[in-house]
């Protein structure tokens, strides 16, 4: 019989070891950031306050983002795992923590898929109808029922299908504005400037540097998802030196990338006229596109559209690997832990992870139209995301100062997070629709029900730490151990690692 027969079911083989190179870790973050829907659409509405500054806004966002990609990168280095955010917090902060955080990304990360399935949606159907006023624009679940089933059986074949997946999708998205930014650039001819990375274009209702400021705090967000590679840590070959450079080259290429589209574009478009800029119709992108070069909005197009299946391809790896890291500490069900034999895929998590996904997408979907829903989910993930960075940022001091003080450096392991912190803080407000400055929008029904609901969700989670605290306590403490020590396949099950053994370098 074969081996894992003989040795029984409890024997799970585990995740593909050194399955995957920095490519394709570079592009699970590459992608989670999703270059091409942000350049086209979250962007732009830094544009209303920094006007054809925008491009001053996005450059300060690229120095704010790079402060907290460098507090996950150092944490990478020394904690490789599939916990990733919550084993940082768990080995700098406290257990608790640790677990909070995971409790905090594991929703972030399955809710990621469904907002992407929405926008995939409207966005297909929206471009369908006015192209042909024949196709009902109304049909948009179609579309995101099509992206969630290529999603799930790319991830069904494992880490390796799904990276080349994503390496795939995410070069041709960059390609596409890379190209069209170029093309904008020589058309502007004489009318290139570099005053757009002044003050001198802020619109007159938010002038000078505080337009800037505002821009960047919209902008900011777009950053999001630099650090999705750290969870294939344990399917990564060499992870303590991958991780590090996938999350810091993500986070600099792509913040590079909306430096060169965003000044293109404001040049291209006139710079004075820029706070009218937005996500659709003549003043955008694809508008530009259309009126400028023809056909080449349909790459615009298909950009956008590649963008949200790889950007839900991303999170899914991410959801599914934290979600085995949690089965593995039994703070979760062990089935999470459970992986396909020859694939070596979490399937209960890919399977759950779908379910969440294209429930959410259509439930709310049909429930308040896939726009709206798109706003509520955005918002519930943005402003939990954006915890989970602050949290990272004060875990990096905390493991540094407690546990690794010989390697303690000031800059890089305190003031580098602190700065995060100062860049992050203003954005999650800002995302939470909390009046703490001007130009800070207050949110409506339904979208203001994304704060009810992190509400509720943290609640739960509070309630789990305390039944787990009560009855299995060294669960909790099993959130900030690293596994890449042990087998990779089946055989003697290896003693459990403590807190201790993570001092050794």
């Amino acid at each position: 019989m074969p081996q894992e027969r003989r040795e029984g079911p409890e024997r799970n083989p585990g995740l593909r070891r050194d399955a995957i190179g920095l490519r394709d870790v570079l592009f699970q973050s590459v992608t989670s950031m999703a270059p091409a829907a942000a350049v086209a659409v979250s962007i732009p509405a830094g544009a209303a306050f920094a006007g054809g500054a925008l491009p001053l806004s996005v450059l300060i966002a690229l120095v704010a983002c790079l402060f907290t990609a460098s507090s996950v990168a150092e944490l990478a280095r020394h904690l490789p795992s599939a916990g990733s955010v919550a084993t940082y917090s768990a080995q700098g902060l406290h257990p608790v923590v640790g677990f909070l955080v995971a409790w905090t990304y594991l929703l972030v990360e399955a809710l990621v898929p469904a907002l992407l399935l929405l926008q995939l949606g409207f966005t297909v159907a929206g471009t369908l109808h006015q192209e042909w006023p024949g196709y009902p624009g109304g049909l948009w679940w179609p579309w995101a029922v099509a992206g969630a089933v290529v999603i799930a059986v790319t991830g069904f074949y494992g880490i390796r299908a799904s990276a080349r997946l994503g390496t795939v999708l995410g070069v041709f998205e960059v390609l596409v504005f890379v190209v069209l930014a170029v093309l904008l650039i020589v058309s502007a001819g004489g009318h290139n400037t570099l005053s757009v990375f002044g003050t001198s274009h802020t619109p007159a209702a938010h002038k000078g540097i505080g337009g800037v400021i505002a821009g960047s705090v919209y902008t900011v967000l777009a950053f999001a998802g630099f650090e999705a590679a750290a969870p294939l840590a344990e399917e990564a070959r060499d992870p303590r030196r991958t991780l590090r450079r996938a999350v810091l080259g993500a986070a600099l290429s792509i913040g590079l990338l909306f430096v060169l589209t965003t000044y293109a574009i404001t040049v291209s478009y006139g710079p004075d006229a820029f706070a009218g800029f937005g996500a659709s119709g003549a003043a955008s992108w694809d508008g530009v596109a259309r009126a400028s070069f023809g056909v080449f909005w349909v790459l615009v197009f298909l950009a956008v559209v590649n963008s949200t299946v790889a950007n839900a391809n991303a999170a899914t790896n991410a959801s599914t690997r934290t979600a085995f890291a949690l089965g593995r500490a039994g703070v979760f069900p062990r089935a999470f832990m459970r992986v396909h034999p020859v694939h070596r895929s979490p399937v209960v998590g890919l399977s759950v992870q779908f379910a969440v996904a294209l429930g959410a997408a259509l439930g709310l979907g049909f429930a308040y139209g896939p726009t709206t829903a798109f706003l509520l989910l955005a918002t519930l993930v943005v402003t939990a995301v954006i915890s989970v960075y602050l949290l990272t940022n004060l875990a990096c001091a905390g493991y540094f100062l407690r546990r690794r003080r010989a390697e303690f450096r000031p800059v890089r392991h305190l003031l580098f997070p602190l700065l995060g912190i100062a860049a992050f803080a203003p954005a999650l407000l800002t995302a939470a629709g909390i009046p703490a400055f001007s130009f800070v929008t207050r949110l409506t029904a339904p979208v203001s029900y994304a704060g009810p609901a992190a509400l509720v969700w943290t609640v739960a989670g509070l309630a789990v730490v305390a039944f787990l605290r009560r009855r299995y306590p060294d669960r909790l403490a099993a959130t900030g151990l690293i596994h890449l020590d042990a087998p990779p396949g089946p055989g003697p099950a290896p003693r459990p690692a403590t807190p201790l053994d993570q001092e050794s370098p």
